[in-house]
């Protein structure tokens, strides 16, 4: 059984190693303001999350109930142990990454709003009314 977990721990690597590197583009791309490779690598991001998602409950139907974390401690395999920790580092670089990106997003978002208001002013008067409101 530990085998088979270990298949699949490598399996779930490769597919995280291959989202990284889509998530490095994606910084790149936000980077240099690259509209349509944005919205083409989004697709992809989202591709191999199904697909993570798909080995990921292949791995946990090999468990069964207990969590990985007490698979892991009770397991007597040194590799297992190094290729889960492999996994962990990989899950945290994807987590920094995409949060990394995130940001650059929303400051661009920010930023294009605010030229947008300076651009386009609000068009109302600003003086008051007879009534005293706008």
């Amino acid at each position: 059984m530990e085998e088979k977990i270990k298949q699949s721990l490598k399996e779930e690597i490769e597919v995280l190693k291959e989202l990284l590197s889509l998530l490095d583009d994606q910084h790149k791309y936000i980077s240099f303001k690259k509209t349509f490779e944005l919205d083409k690598i989004a697709i992809d991001i989202e591709k191999k999350c199904k697909e993570l998602a798909q080995k990921e409950m292949a791995r946990r139907n090999l468990i069964g109930d207990s969590s990985m974390k007490e698979f892991i401690a009770n397991a007597k395999d040194k590799e297992l142990k190094s290729i889960y920790k492999e996994v962990t580092n990989l899950l945290e670089e994807i987590k920094l990454q995409k949060d990394s990106n995130d940001m650059l997003i929303k400051q661009a978002i920010s930023l294009t709003t605010n030229m947008l208001n300076i651009l386009n002013p609000d068009r109302t008067p600003k003086t008051y009314g007879p009534y005293g409101r706008r």
